[in-house]
């Protein structure tokens, strides 16, 4: 494959990747009314889980940095579009750097990445959180709902990795 259809090709899987991120952080939500600043519940992860996991960290970072972060912008939640983007990248990155130690096939490996990647997102947004309402005590209220999403995340997430990871299709087309 020539250096210009390879780039295309890498470019289109990107762009395919966050895409699925918006949508599903999007189009499958709950808004909740119990933190200072509403709170949501979405299934943004869960594709963010899928690409860092089957096609690598570069690709989980930029899923769900800029899937996560265009939803904050086209959402009404603009003012955390910084701090979604900063915390979702590493999220990404830290998820597909650990699976990526057993090629995203080992399902212990996968909870671990998982489950460090969703301590980057509690504790990111925590801090982000408190430092935009100047208040440490208010991100309490928002921890149970990322909770959540990170749950959703396991429950979906790595079973569809490992789904597509039997199958090969990160060797395939990423």
């Amino acid at each position: 494959m020539s250096k210009r259809r390879s780039l295309a090709a890498e470019l289109c899987i990107d762009a395919i990747l966050t895409a699925l991120t918006l949508a599903a952080t999007m189009f499958i939500n709950i808004r909740l009314p119990i933190s200072i600043n509403g709170g949501l519940i979405h299934l943004g992860n869960v594709p963010l889980v899928i690409a860092a996991i089957v096609f690598g960290a570069r690709r989980g970072a930029l899923a769900g940095a800029f899937g996560m972060g265009l939803f904050d912008l086209l959402s009404g939640w603009a003012v955390w579009a910084p701090g979604t983007f900063i915390i979702r990248g590493i999220m990404g990155l830290t998820i597909g750097k650990i699976a990526g130690f057993r090629s995203g096939k080992n399902v212990g490996i996968n909870v671990l990445a998982v489950t460090a990647g969703g301590a980057v997102m509690v504790a990111g947004y925590y801090v982000y959180e408190a430092l935009l309402y100047g208040n440490w005590a208010a991100p309490v209220t928002s921890v149970p709902g990322n909770l959540v999403q990170l749950v959703t995340a396991y429950a979906i997430g790595i079973p569809a990795s490992l789904a597509l990871k039997h199958v090969k299709l990160g060797k395939r087309i990423g």
